[in-house]
C-alpha cells in the first residue's frame, strides 16, 4: 500500500512564466536589455549555459560582492572618528570578535555567554577558532580574518537560499489539495515561476545588510523547510525547520500557520510529523549546551526579555511622536506587544481557517475540497513574521532579511516590493545618521530626530502595506500571481433586438 503522504511524480514539463509579460515593472525594466518577450521568441528559450538559475545566482553573487565592498572599510576594526557610522559599514560580526572574546580564543557558551541561539553561536565559534589560530600562526590580528571568513560562508548561505527559492518557484506545486493522493494534474496545475528568485538575488537591501549579522545562515536553513513541505516530505521539512529555529528563533513562527492549514485540510499527521521532528532536532542541538553551561545558554532568553525599546521600532516612533513616557517602561511595552501580537495571530489563524472556503462535499463536514482556495503557507508565514516585527520592541536593521524570501514566496510582484525596499534603505542610512548624532553628541553631527522618526515610520508603514496586499490576495485569490487563476469573465453586452422586433422598417427610397 502506498504511503499516505508521498511525493507525486511530475506529469508534464510546464513552460515558465515570463515576468516581462506578467509584471509591469519587469516589462519596463526589460527595455534595458531589448524589451519584453516577443511573439516569435522561443519560450522557454533553448539555453546551453545561461539558464535562469545561473543568471539569478550571478546576480546574487554580484550583490554579495557589492556588500563585501560596502563593509570593507569596517573589516579591519579599530574604528576611529565614528567611521563605522559615517561609512555605514558597521557589522556585528566584526564588533563581536572582541565583545565575545573570540580574539582570546574563547569557546562560545563554555568560556563566555553568547546572546544568540546555539547553532549561530557554534557558527560564530567555529569560524572564530579558525581565525584565532590563523592569526597566531601568522602573528597578525585575527579580526579581519574572522570577518572575511564569515562573509564568504554567509555568501555561500545566501547563494544556497537563492537556489532553493528558485527550485521552490520552478516546481510551484500545490499543497492545498484534499486527500492523501491528490490528482497529479491538479498538483502541478500552477505555472512554473523560476524568475521569482531574482527578487531575492537583486533585492537592494542585500547590498547593505547581508553581513551585518548571521541572519543569512538561518535563512539558508529555513528555505528547505518550504521546499520539502511542498514536496510532501514532512520529516525533511521538520529537520530543516528545527535547524533554522536553532539558528534564529524567528523560524519558530512558521509552525502556527503550518498547523492551522493542516487542521483546515484535516491532514494533521504530516504537520505533526514536521513539528515533532523540528522539536527533536532543536532539543538535540540545545541539550548539551543547556546541560553543561546553563547560565550561558539562558543568556539569549534573558537578554530578549530585558531589552528596552529598540531604535526604529513602532514603539520608538510612537514615543517620539506622542511623548508618552510610559513607553520607556520595557515591561509595559512587553505586555502591549504580547497582547497585540496574540491578537494578530488569532486574526491570521481565522484568515487561514475561513478565507476562500467553498461548501464541502455532502457528508464530509466541511472538509477542504479541490475547489477551496486556501491561503498559501508562505502567505501566512509572512503575515506572522511581519506582525512579530511590527509590534515587537526590537527591530534590528538586518531583520529585513527575514522578510525577503517570505515576501517573494507570498507576493512576487515588483512594484510594492521596490517601494518597500526604498523605505528600508531610507531607514538603513538614517539609522547610521542617528547613531552618529547620539555617539558624537555635542559635535553637531548626524541627522535630526524628526528625520529618523520619518524613516522609521516609513519602514513600518511599508511593511504594514505589504501585509495588507497579501491579505487582499488571500481574500481575492485571482489577484495572486502564484496561483495564476483565470479572471472572471465579463458579463456579455446586451444583444440588440432584431429590426423586425423593434418596429416596422422604413420604406426604401425609390
Amino acid at each position: 500500500m502506498p504511503p499516505s503522504f508521498t511525493e507525486q511524480p511530475r506529469p508534464v514539463e510546464r513552460p515558465p512564466v515570463a515576468p516581462t509579460l506578467t509584471d509591469r515593472i519587469a516589462r519596463i525594466a526589460s527595455g534595458l536589455i531589448g524589451g519584453p518577450l516577443g511573439d516569435h521568441a522561443v519560450d522557454p528559450p533553448r539555453r546551453r549555459y545561461w539558464t535562469p538559475v545561473r543568471v539569478i545566482l550571478l546576480t546574487g553573487l554580484i550583490a554579495f560582492a557589492v556588500n563585501w565592498l560596502q563593509k570593507y572599510p569596517c573589516a579591519a576594526g579599530g574604528w576611529t572618528d565614528w567611521s563605522q557610522y559615517t561609512n555605514a559599514c558597521y557589522t556585528d560580526i566584526r564588533a563581536l570578535w572582541g565583545a565575545e572574546r573570540l580574539n582570546e580564543g574563547a569557546v562560545p557558551y563554555r568560556d563566555h555567554p553568547v546572546e544568540y541561539p546555539v547553532l549561530t553561536g557554534w557558527f560564530m565559534g567555529i569560524l572564530g577558532q579558525i581565525a584565532y589560530r590563523i592569526g597566531n600562526v601568522f602573528g597578525t590580528d585575527g579580526g579581519p580574518i574572522f570577518y572575511h571568513l564569515n562573509a564568504i560562508v554567509l555568501f555561500i548561505c545566501g547563494a544556497a537560499a537563492i537556489a532553493i527559492l528558485h527550485r521552490i518557484r520552478e516546481d510551484n506545486r500545490r499543497t492545498d489539495l484534499p486527500g492523501p493522493n491528490p490528482d497529479p494534474a491538479l498538483v502541478h496545475s500552477r505555472p512554473s515561476r523560476p524568475w521569482d528568485a531574482m527578487m531575492l538575488a537583486a533585492a537592494p537591501v542585500v547590498l547593505v545588510t547581508a553581513t551585518v549579522n548571521w541572519d543569512l545562515f538561518a535563512i539558508a536553513l529555513s528555505m528547505p523547510f518550504f521546499l520539502y513541505w511542498q514536496r510532501s516530505r514532512p520529516i525533511m521539512a521538520g529537520l530543516f525547520l528545527g535547524l533554522a529555529v536553532a539558528a534564529k528563533f524567528y523560524a519558530l513562527l512558521f509552525i502556527g500557520p503550518l498547523l492551522v492549514l493542516a487542521l483546515r485540510q484535516r491532514k494533521l499527521l504530516p504537520a505533526l510529523q514536521a513539528t515533532a521532528t523540528a522539536a527533536v532536532v532543536w532539543a538535540v542541538i540545545n541539550a548539551p549546551v543547556a546541560y553543561f553551561w546553563r547560565d550561558s545558554w539562558m543568556r539569549f532568553f534573558e537578554l530578549n526579555s530585558e531589552r528596552p525599546v529598540d531604535w526604529g521600532t513602532g514603539w520608538y516612533v510612537l514615543r517620539g511622536v506622542t511623548g508618552w513616557e510610559r513607553l520607556w517602561d520595557s515591561e509595559f511595552v512587553n505586555d502591549l506587544y504580547l497582547v497585540l501580537f496574540a491578537l494578530s495571530c488569532i486574526g491570521i489563524a481565522l484568515l487561514g481557517c475561513f478565507a476562500g472556503r467553498r461548501p464541502g462535499v455532502p457528508g464530509l463536514r466541511g472538509v477542504a475540497t479541490a475547489d477551496d482556495l486556501m491561503p498559501r503557507l508562505a502567505q501566512l508565514c509572512f503575515l506572522v513574521v511581519a506582525a512579530f516585527l511590527l509590534f515587537g520592541k526590537v527591530w534590528s536593521q538586518q531583520y529585513v532579511l527575514w522578510l525577503l524570501p517570505l515576501v517573494v514566496l507570498a507576493r512576487p510582484k515588483w512594484g510594492a516590493f521596490l517601494l518597500w525596499q526604498a523605505a528600508e534603505l531610507f531607514y538603513f542610512f538614517s539609522f547610521y545618521g542617528k547613531m552618529l548624532q547620539v555617539s558624537a553628541e555635542g559635535e553637531d553631527r548626524g541627522i535630526a530626530e524628526w528625520l529618523f522618526l520619518t524613516a522609521a515610520a516609513s519602514r513600518w508603514i511599508m511593511v504594514a502595506v505589504m501585509c495588507a496586499l497579501v491579505v487582499q490576495e488571500i481574500l481575492i485569490p485571482r489577484m495572486d500571481a502564484v496561483r495564476r487563476l483565470p479572471l472572471r469573465p465579463k458579463p456579455a453586452a446586451p444583444t440588440p433586438l432584431p429590426r423586425e422586433a423593434s418596429g416596422p422598417a422604413p420604406a426604401e427610397a425609390p
